[in-house]
């Protein structure tokens, strides 16, 4: 599903997802819902899998950004990727 034009500058929206046993919330704007839910369908995984694992692969990070910030960037790089296969 395409996040419409109008929806597109929408203010995050906060969800809960749980990573490792551990429930937190995570405020992101609608499109990187989206796209988080895409990767998940691609990946054929759980939502919370594909949190976990970035969460993972951030604290491993030199300068570890928020959650939130770490899933953008995450999602960013993805696309990337994707263009550069």
């Amino acid at each position: 599903m395409r996040v419409p034009v109008a929806d597109l500058y929408h203010p995050p929206v906060k969800r809960s997802v749980e990573i490792a046993g551990h429930k937190t919330s995570i405020s992101l704007e609608p499109l990187f819902w989206e796209m988080l839910n895409a990767v998940a369908a691609r990946e054929g995984l759980p939502l919370n899998a594909v949190v976990a694992r970035i969460d993972a692969e951030r604290i491993e990070a030199e300068h570890p950004p928020g959650l939130a910030t770490a899933i953008r960037l995450w999602l960013v790089d993805d696309l990337r990727r994707q263009f550069d296969q």
